[in-house]
């Protein structure tokens, strides 16, 4: 297997990542209901956030936590639901990659995840 590498990686990350979000009862409201997403356009702002995170060299230009405060006033995001994207986010990154990337990736998922937490 080989590390994360290019945009095109990241938008597979993503991609197969909301599969598994949208397959599970327990969290795919939040994003079909409450912040009723278009799959579309969300995946490219992530991949455009992760690329900026990742190699400072995306575009992402939004508030990252402004928007997940904003979901947090309509449906309080639990631990578990913290706990469940994760546990998606990083077995996506090992089924697909494995490198230094690919361990930051998911280091800094953990990381935005707690402040996140802290700061609802």
């Amino acid at each position: 297997m080989r590390d994360i590498q290019t945009r095109e990686d990241l938008h597979l990350l993503m991609s197969e990542f909301y599969k598994k979000l949208l397959a599970d009862d327990k969290i795919s409201f939040i994003f079909t209901e409450v912040a009723k997403i278009d799959l579309t356009p969300h995946l490219l702002d992530l991949v455009d956030f992760w690329e900026q995170i990742l190699f400072d060299t995306g575009s992402y230009r939004k508030n990252v936590l402004q928007i997940h405060k904003d979901v947090n006033q309509k449906i309080k995001l639990s631990e578990e639901h913290f706990a469940i994207w994760l546990n998606y986010f990083n077995s996506t990154i090992e089924e697909n990659f494995k490198g230094q990337i690919a361990e930051n990736m998911k280091t800094r998922a953990l990381s935005i995840a707690t402040v996140m937490k802290i700061k609802m």
